[in-house]
């Protein structure tokens, strides 16, 4: 038997199987903006700077960006219409990482599809119903209603603006 301890790359998850560090700091500064959700930054350029990566490092392959997105709180004191209102997400998630993501494109990366991270608010993994991901917000105290978030309506804009 060995007495020796274990590393910590020796146990495996999936933040050691990949043998790097889930860090949302670099010198111990943010790389980005903070989300209502703990693990998650806001930083735009790092999805074709991962792309760019992927690219050079894996043999190019086919690349569909599954989850997109950007956590909100969910303050269950604003009323529904207050809580459609997510421009910051619009602004910061949506619209600078998909400009970064067909910058990516544009130098060569092959990217097939880019889905966003919810289309309803929903029961997130590790969060519950303390975040909302979804384009479309869910009334949990009035029978699930639905109501279109001005996300929804700006991919809904052919315009984008």
């Amino acid at each position: 038997m060995n007495s020796q301890p274990l590393s910590p790359l020796s146990i495996l998850s999936y933040t050691t199987d990949c043998h790097c560090n889930l860090t949302a700091e670099k010198d111990g500064i943010p790389i980005g903006q903070p989300t209502a959700a703990e693990w998650p930054y806001i930083y735009p350029k790092g999805i074709r700077e991962l792309m760019l990566h992927v690219k050079k490092n894996y043999e190019d392959p086919t690349i569909y960006v599954t989850e997109n997105g950007t956590a909100v709180a969910n303050n269950k004191s604003l009323p529904p219409e207050d809580a459609l209102i997510d421009r910051l997400r619009i602004i910061s998630n949506f619209q600078q990482h998909l400009s970064n993501l067909s910058k990516a494109i544009e130098e060569g990366v092959n990217v097939k599809g880019c889905f966003v991270r919810s289309f309803l608010d929903d029961f997130e993994w590790a969060e519950g119903y303390t975040t909302r991901y979804g384009l479309i917000f869910v009334d949990y105290g009035n029978g699930l209603k639905r109501y279109l978030k001005q996300s929804a309506y700006w991919f809904k804009s052919p315009t984008k603006g």
